[in-house]
């Protein structure tokens, strides 16, 4: 079973995009897949960016590929957690690419 990381952006949108990642999260579990959600990482609202993303780095180097949601090309954040992806030759597909590979339609 993969292990996969949520990325997408989260400063400057509504809730922090929590519901967009929760929803993402069930519904890639739903499909079979074990998943690294940010938002249980790191569940204070408040907490600094900073102090989110070296938690979020050293779920992110154990996990086994990524899942993006819409809009992750605009985070730093996100665009920082999938160069590193990258770097270490990890898979980076959309959520819905994900869920499509297990046969679910998103």
């Amino acid at each position: 079973m993969k292990l996969l990381y949520v990325s997408g952006p989260m400063s400057g949108i509504k809730d922090l995009n929590f519901p967009a990642f929760i929803a993402a999260a069930e519904a890639l579990r739903r499909a079979g897949y074990a998943v690294v959600n940010p938002v249980d990482l790191n569940p204070d609202p408040k907490a600094e960016w900073k102090a989110c993303m070296r938690a979020d780095i050293k779920a992110l180097v154990d996990c086994d590929a990524v899942a993006t949601l819409p809009g992750w090309k605009e985070s730093r954040g996100a665009w920082l957690e999938t160069r590193i992806a990258n770097g270490l030759g990890m898979e980076v597909d959309s959520v819905e690419g994900w869920l499509a590979r297990a046969g679910v339609v998103a």
